[in-house]
This record gives structure tokens, sequence and C-alpha cells, in this order.
């Protein structure tokens, strides 16, 4: 008897505490948005506004805020908000308190790409992003024979350069020729490195950064016009 009667028991406890759950969770639903929180996720970069993601918050063309929260789609807004040129990565949720949280990771530019037909930046992994009116980025400028076939390419030639703390600061500028070799442009002088193709690239930053060494010493380097990287174990300078 005493069994039946706990077994009656948790039985009616269980269906109370479900039906507390399903109240309590319907009622919750029921709600509407009241709050929207925007936060951008480290980095330095400054390509969107909270008020400009807020506007990506759109469901059936209509804002979200004052809706019920049982309609909204976080999936599809995470999406909306995703698809955002300028956005690498964002995530949309309730929290406990029942406001609409997105959470934004915003592209981080490495290069700006000058070319006859277009301007555009690329980030670490050679996505294109376009450019924006709300922030200018100051990033290596790359210019030349540039297209989609190679843009790969001159991305993780950015990404070596940018590795190196000494190579990140005097590398400013990179031109692709014709003939698929590249110059680069220096913040130290006038002088342009010839580097060739992008074969034994490490090797040909040692190579420079060992004539850095020397030439900055005997204080040499301003008489030169051009320092030329693509022949093996030297390099040439022409005045």
């Amino acid at each position: 008897m005493k069994k039946a009667v706990t077994y009656l028991t948790s039985i009616v406890l269980l269906i109370t505490v479900a039906f507390l759950y399903s109240f309590s969770t319907a009622k919750n639903y029921s709600k509407r948005v009241k709050k929207i929180e925007i936060e951008f996720k480290e980095g330095n970069n400054f390509f969107l506004t909270q008020t400009m993601v807020n506007k990506l918050l759109i469901q059936n063309n209509v804002t979200v805020k004052n809706q019920p929260k049982s309609v909204i789609d976080l999936q599809s807004l995470e999406q909306t908000v995703q698809s955002n040129p300028y956005i690498e990565q964002a995530t949309v949720f309730f929290t406990i308190d029942g406001v609409l949280k997105t959470i934004v990771k915003q592209r981080t530019p490495v290069a700006r790409v000058n070319t006859n037909n277009s301007s555009y930046y690329v980030d670490k992994q050679g996505v294109v992003v376009p450019l924006s009116e709300n922030y200018s980025a100051r990033v290596i400028l790359v210019t030349g024979k540039i297209n989609k076939e190679n843009l790969k390419e001159i991305t993780r030639f950015v990404n070596v350069i940018l590795t190196d703390n000494f190579l990140k600061k005097e590398i400013i500028g990179i031109h692709k020729t014709q003939n698929d070799e590249f110059i680069l442009s220096v913040r130290s002088g006038q002088y342009k490195i010839e580097f060739g193709t992008l074969k034994e690239m490490n090797i040909k930053f040692k190579k420079l950064k060992a004539f850095y060494n020397k030439a900055y010493v005997d204080k040499t380097i301003e008489q030169y016009k051009t320092i030329n990287l693509k022949y093996h174990n030297q390099v040439v300078c022409a005045k």
C-alpha cells in the first residue's frame, strides 16, 4: 500500500512539474522582444555600427523588436546577419532575461586591392570585403595583375608578411607585374624590392632581413633604387 501511495505521489509530482514547465515556457514565449543588444567580438575593425546590425535583424520585412518571442526564427536571423560581407561570424540568441542578443565578429582585412576595374579589401582567408564609407583600414596596398585565380596566393603572401614583426611594419605595398612577379614598396625609403615569383618566399625574406641588418649598419641602403631578391643566395642592388 505504501509503495502504491509513493508511486502515485511521484506520478502527481511529475505531472505537476511538467505542467508548470510547459506553462512557464508558453508564458515566456508569449512575451515580446523588448530589448535588442549587439556586441562586437574582439578586433579593431569598425565597418559596422550597432545601428547597422540592428537593421539586419529583420523578419518578414519587419524589425523583430516588439514581436512575440514565439514567432522569432533565430536561425534565420543568424543567417541574415552572417550574410553581410563585413561579418565573419554571428550568433543570435535569447538571454535568460529575454533579451535578443547578437554577437558579431567582423572580418579583419589584411590588404586593399586596387585594380583597373575595382577596389576592395581581402581578409586573412582571402575573402573579398567591399570598401566602407564608415571605416578605412590601414593595410598593405596590392596593385597590378590581380584576379580571382591568384587572390588566394597573394593573400598567403600577405599573411606571411604579417606574421613577421619587422616585415609587417616595413612592407606597405605589393605590385604584381604582367609576368607574374612581385615588386614591394617599403616604409623606410624610396627604393623598390624586386621579389620575383613567390617561390621560396621565406628564403627571400631571410635574405632581405640579413641585407637590411648590414645596410642599416653601414648606412648604404638609401643609395639604392632597387633591391633584387630573385637570384639564388645573393641580393643584387642597383643605384
